[in-house]
């Protein structure tokens, strides 16, 4: 009897680590599309839960970084380059505004001094990347990122499924879908997640914008050095971007690459679908708990202002 109940009891531990595995293989699928994938972890983390908590965000960042750079074998340099030209504006404006709004709300809701520089900073360029390198600039706590990276990742998860929405409802052509998208969403998954599906030119774009405003992190981190007199606070420096441009340039000016470019840009969304997936298992409601209202009220206020401006200045100057 005492045997038998050690073996159910074994059972119970084993089920939740089957079920996340076969989740994680299902996102492999090509039926199962990156929104999908970010919805299947979001199922687990309120069930089962993910018993791989403890190793995941490592995978996570790694796969992420991979997958951009996957995609950058399915680009042609003069047209990122093009692309680039066009979102440059829009970047110094939008990097700009949003951080000194940010500012501003922070006072206003009394947010702590930290926590609201890594909602904007998020915001402002690259979600969890920036907040990533920016929180050891400021010398931030883990309650401090934590709450930053809750809400950049739940406003993430949802443009994932507004932003292609609101692109079809406004009839907004490929290449100002893929700027805006670029603009206003916060993290690179969910940009490259919501750009895949609506279309191969919004994905180019999109990634390309993108990525250059990623570059931002490294003047932002030193003027965030000098705000918080931090002499000692090391910046992260986002080398996978140097691999992304240099897997573009091969693509274009070297043939045999461009043969096998096809291959490695499925790969590459394949592994997109399956960081989603993790990213949405670590969206549980003890994370949810831990945020508050003011910050997510400030990440939201912020969110929703530079998705209307950039909106609004992409139909206003690419008729």
């Amino acid at each position: 009897m005492q045997l038998q109940k050690t073996g159910h009891r074994r059972e119970a531990l084993h089920l939740p680590k089957v079920i996340f595995i076969a989740a994680a293989a299902a996102t492999l699928l090509p039926v199962v599309q990156p929104p999908v994938a970010l919805l299947l972890g979001l199922a687990l983390a309120q069930t089962t839960g993910n018993p791989f908590a403890h190793i995941t965000p490592k995978i996570t960042h790694w796969l992420l970084q991979l997958s951009v750079i996957g995609l950058g074998f399915g680009m042609n340099a003069h047209a990122a380059l093009q692309a680039g030209k066009a979102g440059f504006l829009f970047t110094i404006a939008s990097i700009a505004g949003t951080l000194l709004l940010g500012l501003v709300t922070g006072r206003l809701l009394k947010i702590e001094k930290q926590t609201s520089h890594l909602i904007a900073c998020g915001t402002a360029i690259c979600g969890g990347s920036a907040i990533a390198a920016i929180s050891p600039v400021i010398k931030a706590g883990e309650k401090q990122i934590s709450v930053a990276l809750g809400i950049v990742f739940l406003l993430n998860s949802l443009a994932l499924f507004i932003f292609p929405a609101v692109g079809h409802w406004l009839g907004l052509s490929q290449q100002q879908f893929g700027l805006w998208s670029a603009i206003a969403i916060h993290d690179t998954s969910s940009v490259v997640g919501a750009a895949n599906k609506y279309g191969e030119t919004a994905l180019q774009v999109a990634t390309t914008v993108k990525l250059s405003r990623a570059l931002w992190i490294m003047p932002v981190a030193f003027i965030t050095t000098l705000l918080f007199r931090n002499s000692n606070g090391k910046i992260k420096i986002p080398w996978f971007i140097g691999l992304f441009l240099l897997a573009m340039v091969l693509n274009t000016w070297v043939p045999a690459v461009s043969t096998v470019g096809p291959l490695l840009v499925q790969s590459a969304k394949t592994a997109l679908s399956l960081t989603l997936f993790l990213i949405g298992t670590g969206l549980t409601r003890q994370a949810f708990r831990g945020i508050g209202w003011q910050p997510l009220l400030q990440g939201v206020l912020l969110w929703v202002c530079i998705s209307i401006g950039a909106l609004v200045a992409i139909l206003q100057l690419m008729k």
